[in-house]
This record gives structure tokens, C-alpha cells and sequence, in this order.
């Protein structure tokens, strides 16, 4: 992804991030609107401080924050991650049959 598009997303976004002795060691942001949706993106933690239960932290102070309170639904896409996110009340769809993507993988390559 080009950084400025980068820079973007983050501008845009409900960003929070994990420290230790003032370097940041996890990040995660949140895609929005306030009211009734949010989608949880670009969660990691730098391998070197993995399994130390930061990502616990992480995403309880994301599901903690007040703009993020009285949603009706939260999404997030994980590939390894499921027991995490189950802690928080995260589970598959219950209406699959009712989601749909659009993905473009190479987007960035296509600019």
C-alpha cells in the first residue's frame, strides 16, 4: 500500500495502539461510522512481542471505547485469530448467506 494511501486510511480511521517503554509494539484501527457499524482492521503486534497478551489489550480497549458502544454490528476478518476475537463476543455470521465482498487484491498495483 502506498504510504499516503496509508496515511489516509489512518486519518480516517479510529486508531489505537499498544506501547512498550514508548515504542509502539501493536496497532489496530477502526472503520466506522458512529452509530451502527465498525469494522475492526490492521490488527497486529510485532512478532518479537507476541503472546504476551497484548492483543487482549488491544482489542479490549477498542471494544471499551465509547464511540464504539450500542453498535448493532461489528465486523472484523481473521485468519488465525478466531479464539481472540470469540473472548469479545465475536462469532461467524449468523446470515452468511447475506454477506458479500468485493476484493481487489492488487489494487494498489493497478494506481
Amino acid at each position: 500500500m502506498p504510504l499516503a494511501l496509508l496515511e489516509k486510511a489512518i486519518a480516517n480511521s479510529l486508531c489505537f495502539g499498544g506501547y512498550e517503554d514508548g515504542k509502539q509494539i501493536a496497532f489496530a484501527r477502526v472503520i466506522t461510522d458512529g452509530a451502527t457499524f465498525a469494522n475492526l482492521v490492521d490488527v497486529f503486534v510485532l512478532p518479537e512481542h507476541r503472546g504476551l497478551g497484548h492483543s487482549k489489550r488491544l482489542v479490549a480497549a477498542v471494544m471499551a471505547h465509547p464511540e464504539l458502544q450500542g453498535l448493532r454490528r461489528f465486523s472484523l476478518a481473521t485468519s488465525d485469530a478466531h479464539g481472540l476475537y470469540a473472548k469479545f463476543g465475536f462469532a461467524p455470521p449468523r446470515r452468511p448467506q447475506t454477506l458479500m465482498e468485493r476484493y481487489v487484491p492488487d489494487v494498489y498495483l493497478q494506481r
